[in-house]
């Protein structure tokens, strides 16, 4: 178990996919310290995750709401659909959301075109293979845990951030005074942009806020909870 990680913020991570993104995946939480259940078809899929793997493994399909259960769904603090199946992972996400009220769900999904309409029904979406286990590692972790980017010295990190609904609407350059840090991209149906001084944030929007570290906690208490009226 990962030495830096205490009990209280030890997460539940559940996945649908043993190939090689959903074991890259499962092994970095482990290690991390963090408990995971791997959901498969293919038993003989699960020796990607290596014989030092002390997690669970599931027989099945991620939108068989028993075996979900057997993997402690109702338990979990977040779910990653990785299989090779585009509607398979979107169809899995939507049952972990809808069915059991998990909002921190990822769907890996192969066809661009599709991810941005899965995106606007609100569930996020992976695409490119090549860092495929990195972004999905990013959209599970909790906020600032896992930084998009950290300078040399450890002392300023980019990080996604989650806004709360009450922030929609505000022009973006109003948010970053709210919070007295830059806010120097977000992406919205999965694609990238960089925010000026018109544009509004949006239901969906992702955020990303260039902060020190000893201001990580401030920020992210800041978005998560409705702006105070001014």
């Amino acid at each position: 178990m990962a030495a830096n990680t205490s009990r209280e913020d030890r997460v539940h991570i559940v996945i649908m996919g043993c190939g090689r993104v959903g074991a890259s995946l499962a092994k970095s939480l482990e290690k991390r310290g963090h408990s995971v259940a791997v959901i498969d078809l293919d038993v003989d899929a699960f020796r990607r995750l290596g014989p030092d793997f002390k997690g669970t493994t599931v027989k099945g399909v991620g939108f068989d709401r028993s075996v979900l259960e057997k993997a402690g769904i109702r338990e979990a603090d977040g779910f990653a659909a990785v299989s090779s199946g585009d509607n398979s992972n979107v169809l899995a996400a939507r049952v972990v959301r809808e069915e059991f009220g998990i909002e921190n769900v990822v769907a890996r999904i192969y066809d661009q075109g599709r991810a941005e309409v899965y995106e606007r029904l609100g569930i996020p979406t992976v695409a490119t293979v090549r860092w495929a286990a990195d972004q999905v590692l990013r959209s599970l972790m909790p906020e600032g845990s896992e930084p998009a980017w950290l300078d040399p010295s450890g002392r300023t990190r980019l990080i996604r951030v989650n806004t709360h609904a009450g922030w929609v609407g505000m022009k973006v350059t109003t948010i970053q005074e709210r919070v007295r840090t830059p806010l120097p991209f977000l992406t919205r149906f999965g694609t990238g942009m960089v925010p000026d001084a018109t544009t509004l944030l949006q239901e969906g929007d992702i955020v990303y806020a260039a902060v020190e570290v000893d201001r990580v906690a401030e920020v992210e208490s800041i978005l998560a909870a409705p702006p105070v009226k001014r």
